[in-house]
């Protein structure tokens, strides 16, 4: 399906404006003025700010599972630690990609709200049963006790979110498309070196 630009635009608008000022502190006025368009086009696609934000969020995580799928399916005649490379490798690419919408839906997510509990249900559920089965089948679960490995999954998950919860620790080290793709592999490459040191030892 061909993608409309105007709505593309407010897209994009939305989500720059929302990673510097929030959900509550955009206005649809904002949104338009930004993306160069009338504040009623905004109602008329999106049928509001709450209707834009639910239609950002829920592509972002369709197109998110959609691409760890096609990664898990690509690599599973793979060893489980190679596959678990190539999940960690896909998951930063693919936050790193969507920088402010990522970092944006982070930050909401460190909130009890509505979007959070929604979120959790649907999209967060998923992810978390992709994450949780590469790593397990990796760390070979048999060997390590079951506190042990919730632990070695939390900080797991945790190293894959980190980057975009404290954005502001390295925002000024990653500027132009070189610097990003820069960033995915050496961050990609040392959660995979901490996996071959739990692994191993």
């Amino acid at each position: 399906m061909k993608k409309n630009p105007s709505k593309q635009k407010v897209i994009d608008a939305a989500s720059s404006l929302f990673f510097q000022k929030g959900f509550h502190g955009t206005s649809v006025r904002d949104i338009a003025e930004k993306a160069a368009v009338n504040v009623s086009s905004v109602s008329y696609y999106f049928k509001g700010k709450q209707g834009l934000l639910e239609h950002a969020v829920t592509s972002y995580y369709e197109e998110y599972l959609k691409t760890i799928e096609q990664g898990i399916n690509e690599t599973s005649d793979w060893t489980a630690l190679e596959r678990l490379h190539a999940l960690i490798f896909t998951i930063i690419q693919y936050k790193q990609s969507k920088l402010q919408l990522t970092c944006f839906i982070q930050r909401e997510l460190s909130l009890d709200s509505v979007f959070v509990r929604e979120m959790a249900v649907t999209y967060l559920a998923k992810e978390n049963y992709y994450i949780r089965s590469i790593f397990s089948e990796a760390l070979a679960v048999q060997k390590f006790g079951g506190d042990r490995k919730e632990y070695l999954l939390l900080q797991f998950k945790g190293m894959l979110i980190t980057p975009y919860i404290l954005h502001n620790e390295w925002k000024d080290q990653v500027i132009g498309e070189y610097s990003h793709e820069m960033f995915v592999n050496k961050y990609a490459e040392i959660i995979q070196k901490w996996v071959e040191f739990i692994v191993e030892n």
